[in-house]
């Protein structure tokens, strides 16, 4: 690796573990220096991405225990249902293509987009611990984000947050711990799916965790020690949506439609 790209890709890896943290779709940053910049496939690029994303994960959910966020029995029946959807999401992305799924995701965020700023005060509730989601919507529906996690992981916070505020009654914060503690578990198992499929570029996986493992930290810190963190998060998921949703959009052709340029 050359200096100037190892400058990069901690920069950064560190701005994605805070953003992954704290709302979602830090691996759009990841995934695009890992191909982009440092020239990965787009299957090693998936795999290699995990490594950093445990890292941070673990990181964060070291910092939220630390300052006593961390109350996973409330939580154990969601996260045990997205381990197993994980697990096959993984096995999927050894060997199926996931360009499929981008086509889905743009619209995807658009829709996240309109569901955010529409009441935002959905989004700044405290936690309800005596309301439970039903059964039929939750063992889907989680083990759904557990699948596309161990798919792609590019988004996932998001749609889980999205989940676990407006269905589960959980705060950001609250959902933020639940979000860094099963994502850390799963991808576990991802990188060892990963690995035994020769999917893993360690060197550039490592340098990458550095960054995410420090942003992440530092994120979880914030989120746990700030009491108007639930704020910064909901506008910080406000921007990282639209910013997914420029990159995967055309802008050049979005703009020419609404103005008839071309």
């Amino acid at each position: 690796m050359e200096l100037s790209h190892i400058i990069i890709a901690i920069v950064g890896s560190f701005i994605a573990g805070g953003i992954n943290t704290l709302a979602g779709n830090g691996s759009a940053i990841t995934l695009t220096i890992l191909t982009e910049i440092l020239g990965l496939p787009a299957n090693v690029a998936n795999g290699t991405n995990r490594v950093g994303v445990v890292a941070q994960s673990a990181a964060s959910t070291y910092s939220f225990y630390r300052h006593g966020k961390l109350n996973w029995l409330h939580s154990k029946f969601y996260i045990i249902l997205m381990i197993v959807g994980a697990i096959v999401g993984t096995l999927v992305a050894t060997w199926v293509s996931n360009e499929q799924f981008r086509a889905v995701f743009r619209f995807l965020m658009v829709f996240m987009l309109v569901i955010i700023l529409v009441k935002p005060s959905r989004w700044l509730r405290e936690t309800d611990t005596s309301y439970q989601l039903p059964h039929w919507i939750t063992i889907p529906a989680f083990l759904a984000l557990g699948f596309y996690g161990g798919f792609i992981q590019m988004g996932m916070g998001i749609f889980f947050l999205a989940i676990m505020v407006l269905g589960a009654r959980f705060s950001l914060t609250d959902s933020n711990v639940v979000k860094s503690l099963v994502v850390g578990v799963y991808t576990v198992l991802a990188v060892i799916i990963f690995q035994l499929n020769h999917q893993i570029h360690w060197l550039y996986g490592l340098v990458m965790a550095v960054g995410q493992m420090t942003g992440g930290y530092l994120a979880a810190t914030f989120a746990s020690r700030y009491p108007h963190a639930n704020v910064w998060a909901h506008r910080l998921l406000v921007v990282m949506i639209i910013v997914a949703i420029i990159m995967l959009f055309d802008l050049d052709e979005i703009l020419g439609q609404i103005f008839l340029i071309k």
